[in-house]
Order: structure tokens, then C-alpha cells, then sequence
């Protein structure tokens, strides 16, 4: 950070700037540095060791993709897990679906308190829902570890640096498959394609080593700067992934989400990958 503006560290020969109006928290949590700052134009802007993470502006783009996208595919979910995502907004997106339960593991506890105090609105009452279960602790060990089973998981890490590193590897992968239940769908977070295309080279390969079917879809996040953002895709089953669009409609109509980027065309829309992306797949 210097004087007025915040320049994102991720890339060495590309960057981006936000304004920075006032700063609401700066500190280190016991694994990472953090910043909230305020932006006249994406309003408050979460940073993690010097990249932004999700900004109350633009928000909706990642977690209403992440979560929904699974969860609709799937079409009876009971039971997600959700790996990471400190700030609340896939949580609050799982919960969304009245029937679901879902378990969070969150590594940095300080993440969390700090999202709830200075970005309330991403979580919006869902660390206190009753159907939200939420547990401080490592995800590697978790999944490792766990007898429990579910329909989803979906891991909502930061980049492939710092604390997020682990969460990039094939024992991983292989964990998080043996903790879903048939048809169970695993996503991941993969980076912004034109960028980190190595990072969805590798997810892409790790899923195929562990799945029936596995792919990537994409949304489109205005300050995860240069290109699509990846999700990697996951499942027990060749059928999720090809659910029609009328089934798609169908299965939403019910709930009454109200989103504000995923709809039953994004949906389809999403696993039409660039060359550029399908190629990684090659």
C-alpha cells in the first residue's frame, strides 16, 4: 500500500490499483496480513497478504457461481462443506437453499470476526443461522480426518500461496472425494485463467484422477483483474453436469433466489469454456 492507493501484489508483471477512501482494519491474523479498506466504487475491499479477495461491489459474481452452480446440478442436496470462504458470502449463499445444512472450516478464526464487523452484508446473518455449522480449524486435517459425508464440497481458498497452498493437492482432492456421497459434486476456486492457467491445468488434472466427471465453468469478477475467473468441477457422476436447462428452471423455481448473476442460462452458460480455457483440458 502506498499513500492513497492499494496495488495488488499477485502478479510480478501486472497489477492493479484501488483508491482507498479510509482503512477499516489492518493487521496480521496469526497466518496471513489483512486489510479492509473502503472504495468509493466497490465499497469495502478485503484484502489477504496483499491481494484482494472479494469487495462488497462485486461479490455476488463469485459466491452465487460457486454455490449455486453445485447445488442446482445436483438437485437434492442435504449436506455441504464448505472449505475457507472466512467471509461468509458462500455461506450465505448455501443457506439460501432452506433444506440445507452446511459445515464450515475455517482456518483463521480472525478472517471471520473481522468480515462480520467491517463487511456484514457478505455473510448476512449466516454465521448465526441454525443451520450453519462452523468450526475454526485446519480443512486438511478435516476432510483427512472426518466420517462425516456430503452432497457438495465446495473450497473457497485463496490462491495457491500462503495458507491456501495445501489446499492444491492431489491427497487433498482424493480426501475431499471420499467425504461425498453419490452424486457428489466437489468445486474449487482456480484462479483467473489468463493468468494462473497452470493453477486450472492442475486442478482440471487432479479431478480427472478422482472423478467420473470433471471439467471446468467460469464467471466473471470485475477486480479478479484479466480474464475469467475457474472453477474447478468434480463428480461421482456423469449426470449433474448435463442437467437440462428446463430441469435447471425447474429445480429454481421454487426457491425464489432473486440472484443477481446466476440465473438457469448462466448456469449452462458456464461450462462453455474459451479455447484458450478448453485447451488447459487437452
Amino acid at each position: 500500500m502506498s499513500g492513497d492507493w492499494f496495488s495488488e501484489t499477485l502478479y510480478p508483471e501486472f497489477q492493479q490499483s484501488l483508491t482507498i477512501d479510509d482503512v477499516l482494519f489492518e493487521g496480521c491474523t496469526a497466518f496471513q496480513d489483512a486489510v479492509i479498506f473502503r472504495n468509493s466504487r466497490f465499497g469495502r475491499v478485503l484484502t489477504l497478504d496483499g491481494v484482494v479477495q472479494t469487495t462488497e461491489r462485486d461479490e455476488f459474481c463469485y459466491h452465487e457461481m460457486m454455490a449455486h452452480v453445485p447445488m442446482i446440478a445436483h438437485g437434492a442436496v442435504e449436506k455441504v462443506l464448505i472449505i475457507g470462504g472466512g467471509d461468509g458470502g458462500v455461506l450465505r449463499e448455501t443457506l439460501r437453499h432452506p433444506t440445507v445444512q452446511t459445515t464450515m472450516i475455517e482456518l483463521d478464526e480472525t478472517v471471520v470476526e473481522i468480515c462480520r464487523e467491517h463487511m456484514p452484508s457478505l455473510s448476512d446473518g449466516a454465521f448465526d443461522n441454525d443451520r450453519a455449522d462452523v468450526r475454526f480449524m485446519d480443512g486438511i486435517k478435516f476432510v483427512k480426518e472426518t466420517d462425516e459425508k456430503f452432497d457438495v464440497i465446495i473450497v473457497d481458498s485463496t490462491d495457491p500461496i500462503g495458507p491456501g497452498k495445501v489446499l492444491f493437492t492431489d491427497d487433498f482432492y482424493s480426501d475431499c472425494a471420499r467425504c461425498l456421497i453419490e452424486p457428489g459434486i466437489l468445486v474449487t476456486q482456480s484462479g483467473v485463467t489468463f493468468m494462473q492457467d497452470e493453477e486450472a491445468r492442475a486442478t482440471y488434472q487432479r479431478m480427472t484422477s478422482q472423478f467420473a466427471d470433471s471439467s471446468l465453468y467460469i464467471t466473471q469478477v470485475p477486480t479478479y483483474a484479466a480474464g475469467f475467473m475457474t472453477f474447478g468441477w468434480g463428480c461421482h457422476s456423469t449426470e449433474p453436469r448435463q442437467t437440462p436447462l428446463y430441469e435447471i428452471e425447474r429445480r429454481l423455481a421454487p426457491l425464489d433466489l432473486k440472484t443477481k448473476y446466476y440465473t438457469s442460462a448462466m448456469h449452462v452458460a458456464s461450462f462453455a469454456l474459451p479455447g484458450y480455457i478448453e485447451a488447459l483440458k487437452g
